[in-house]
């Protein structure tokens, strides 16, 4: 039944139907109305047996999933930015020890300087710890898949992390069918650990591991998530058997039968995407959009397939390696070996809006070969104040934080000294 909910709210009353026995949380935002809704369930009795434990950091957050998992309990937590930076070497000991814990990610930028509001910068930063990362368009989508979350979890014993964006999504009302616990009992089973500690049977894990056979054990942490690849379709496929509706899997192409030109992104600025790829569509522009929906493991196949005959390729995205260049344009570029001309874009950072103008100036430009697709571009970047800052350094002296000059210039009150 549809509800007009948060999303938040969404999130949390959809991981209490999947059942966790044990939630870790800590609270940071935009991430914190969903560790709020469970503990409010968990209190009024709702979602029982459940161990709610609330801990002293996120690194203490990620501890307890990795203890309660290994003690063969389904575990969940959420977190953000900071926060996910601060739990960094406990997620990587999660994926070593392929345990099934499933993770909200609300994405939001990472500082300094400080900033809450959403990018993809977080996920980007993680995008090699072992982590399954899934994500979600819309707040039905983002529901729907952690229910698959678990599944794929508990199938593959690996730890899968759901990023949805932070307060564009999180902090939205929308209309959402949230799955009851009795249609997610029918779809995911309970939870029987591939490994456990005993008492009874006393086991090490963690233990040390030389050069002898490091080696293998990472190697076999890349093959399950090459197996991922397999399993995330199917398991898409019978969540749409159960549930009557699509969502997950690992790209969605939206009118690219035909399309000479292909942008391709992630998570909810897709939806403005395909409003302006419509409005070209209309003037009779052969384009389309590319969503990735899984984007570790990377889908290559996939995407090569989708992009066969696609000449030109436009990655927008809310996150980039500094000094480098785009993060997903570099691996789309990997999984097409050449061929397309491919334009990187960065856009949205800091929860800069993507407006529906601007994704069409920048299209246009793009048709019309105005845009170099060796150089690195910027969406709506002010490049005049980018100019006064760096001639300030090139005067010398002590120009101090380059935040808190350009924000002092562009009026901001907060950023003035007192």
């Amino acid at each position: 039944m549809l509800e007009q909910l948060e999303g938040s709210q969404a999130i949390a009353r959809t991981v209490a139907a999947c059942r966790p026995e044990v939630i870790s949380a800590y609270p940071i935002s935009p991430q914190t109305h969903i560790v709020e809704g469970l503990s409010d369930l968990v209190r009024a009795g709702d979602l029982a047996p459940c161990e709610y434990l609330m801990v002293e950091s996120e690194f203490g957050a990620m501890s307890a999933c990795i203890g309660a998992s290994a003690a063969g309990a389904r575990a969940y937590t959420a977190t953000a930015s900071q926060g996910l930076l601060y739990m960094a070497e406990a997620l990587y000991n999660a994926s070593g020890l392929g345990l099934p814990i499933v993770m909200t990610l609300a994405n939001r930028a990472i500082g300094a300087p400080i900033n809450i509001w959403n990018d993809h910068s977080d996920a980007m930063s993680q995008r090699d710890s072992g982590w399954i990362q899934l994500y979600a368009e819309t707040n039905q989508e983002a529901a729907d898949l952690h229910v698959q979350a678990f599944r794929l979890a508990e199938r593959i014993s690996l730890p899968v992390m759901v990023c949805m964006d932070g307060f564009i999504l999180t902090h939205a009302y929308e209309e959402v069918d949230v799955p009851s616990p009795e249609r997610v009992d029918a779809y995911l089973p309970p939870f029987e650990p591939r490994q456990v500690l005993d008492p009874d049977e006393p086991v090490t894990i963690g233990a040390m591991v030389g050069p002898e056979a490091f080696t293998e054990v990472r190697y076999l942490m890349h093959a399950k998530q090459l197996e991922a690849l397999d399993l995330i379709p199917s398991i898409a496929g019978e969540f749409e058997s159960a549930f009557g509706r699509r969502s997950g899997g690992l790209v969605r192409g939206y009118r690219i039968e035909d399309a000479e030109t292909v942008v391709i992104a992630l998570g909810s600025v897709l939806g403005t995407i395909e409003e302006v790829v419509d409005e070209l569509r209309e003037q009779g522009v052969r384009i389309g959009a590319l969503a990735i929906k899984c984007f570790r493991p990377w889908p290559s196949q996939e995407i090569r397939a989708a992009l066969s005959d696609v000449g030109r390729v436009i990655v927008l995205e809310k996150a980039f390696a500094v000094g480098a260049g785009g993060i997903v344009g570099q691996n789309v570029r990997l999984a097409l070996g050449g061929g397309a001309r491919i334009h990187d874009v960065i856009g949205g950072l800091g929860g800069r809006p993507i407006t529906r103008r601007s994704l069409r100036t920048l299209l246009e430009d793009v048709l019309a070969d105005r845009l170099e697709p060796r150089l690195l571009h910027f969406l709506d970047l002010d490049h005049d104040v980018v100019e006064r800052e760096l001639e300030r350094l090139r005067r010398g002296g002590r120009p101090g934080p380059h935040a808190e000059n350009i924000v002092r210039e562009l009026g901001i009150v907060a950023a003035r000294p007192h």
